[in-house]
């Protein structure tokens, strides 16, 4: 039997260009196709609905929930909070009070784990319920999904910029003649390593990518750069904010750490440039995107975004069907051309467990990705999405939080 009764749908952790695509899917679908129940939002992620931040999306304008498939940022906001015992025993009666039965959870790999958290929470309570983790991180990295929604469009922005201020480096015959751009990633270099795709002949940038999946060693690296240096008169160099020396601690580390317990990084672009012109006496540029990595809907993968709507229609089919406690995930059925299906896997397999690049894809001199981690990401940047456009600017959409409020 179906069971009977509301939906709910949240995002935590750091938003992607397209993770308001899997929002909308999650939406439209459940208005589409489950006329028993209401679909409500948790404004601000776990943290709202515990606060009882929770608007009907049902008085949203449809032109507005659609609208939510060509906007960055999140849509329903988000946020990064570690949920506790309490926090759970409370989650599960504010579940119950609106008469909650499928929950959807749209995030990364903390995301997951509080997505598993709450299905054992109302497992305990003796609430029934249907659980779906909704997949989203621009990091790439998580386990039993060829790729996540989010990674494509920031892999295409990062392989973009790259190819941009790489003629701008090559175009100019005095200063800064080293530019080391500094990507996101913690753990797993999968986005820096996207900065590979840009590279359509052999002196062209990057020159050297550097990984937080093998050991980085400072002077392995200046020589690295002064060899590009001598070669071709100038060098690009993309690199990982997350890489660790020979004993696995980070390089550059802030020194503090976020809710979930993991250390904040920043500075590593920096560092590298000052280590550059010390050692090497050559003038060098950090560029840093930042958030600029996952915001970029203006030039997002259309690919991406299609993946990214199709994850959450099929979070709530696999929902209405009784699949419980699991994340939909992406299977690569073939590379060209390019084909994809949804699957699913349990949440617990998931949850708190992270994918790296495999070392096979980097190369034995560490500063550098094959073909096969070329041919493996290159259909994921494909496509553009349309954006209508007011003033020559974007024309983004804005939820109405004071529609649907729920009392």
């Amino acid at each position: 039997m179906v069971l009977q009764g509301n939906a709910i749908v949240a995002q935590s952790g750091g938003p992607s260009a397209v993770i308001n695509n899997s929002v909308c899917g999650v939406v439209q679908t459940w208005l589409q196709e489950a006329p028993f129940g209401k679909m409500y939002a948790g404004i601000s992620g776990i943290k709202g609905i515990l606060e009882g931040n929770i608007i009907d999306m049902g008085a949203q304008r449809p032109e507005t929930i659609a609208g939510l498939r060509y906007t960055p940022g999140a849509g329903i906001f988000s946020c990064r909070y570690k949920v506790g015992p309490e926090d759970q025993k409370k989650l599960v009666e504010i579940l119950k009070q609106h008469n909650i039965r499928y929950f959807f959870y749209n995030g990364g790999n903390d995301s997951m784990d509080t997505a598993h958290k709450t299905w054992l929470a109302a497992q305990e309570a003796g609430w029934e319920m249907q659980v779906v983790g909704v997949p989203k991180t621009i990091d790439n990295d998580l386990p039993f999904t060829d790729h996540t929604p989010g990674f494509g469009s920031a892999a295409k922005y990062i392989a973009t910029c790259v190819r941009e201020t790489g003629i701008d480096l090559e175009s100019v015959s005095t200063k800064n003649k080293v530019t080391i751009l500094e990507a996101m990633g913690r753990n797993a270099g999968w986005l820096t390593a996207a900065a590979a795709l840009s590279k359509r002949y052999e002196n062209e940038a990057p020159h050297l990518i550097y990984l937080p999946e093998v050991p980085f060693d400072k002077q392995r690296f200046l020589a690295d750069v002064n060899q590009v240096y001598k070669d071709l008169g100038y060098c690009y160099v993309v690199v990982s904010e997350g890489i660790r020396d020979e004993k696995g601690e980070y390089c550059f580390a802030a020194g503090s750490l976020d809710a979930f317990g993991h250390a904040q990084l920043s500075g590593v672009g920096a560092a590298l440039k000052d280590l550059v012109e010390a050692e090497l006496g050559i003038k060098a540029r950090c560029n840093t995107l930042g958030t600029c990595q996952r915001s970029a809907m203006h030039f997002a993968s259309k690919t991406d975004a299609d993946e990214a709507y199709a994850v959450g229609q099929q979070a709530v089919r696999a929902a209405l069907a009784g699949k419980n406690g699991i994340m939909i995930t992406l299977e690569r059925l073939a590379d060209d051309p390019y084909q994809c299906v949804c699957g699913e896997v349990p949440l617990e397999k998931v949850a708190n467990v992270e994918k790296t690049v495999p070392l096979e894809w980097i190369t034995p001199e560490r500063n550098y990705v094959t073909e096969d981690f070329i041919r493996y990401c290159r259909p994921l940047v494909n496509g553009e999405v349309e954006i209508p456009m007011v003033n020559g600017l974007p024309d983004y959409v804005r939820l109405d939080l004071s529609l649907g409020r729920v009392k």
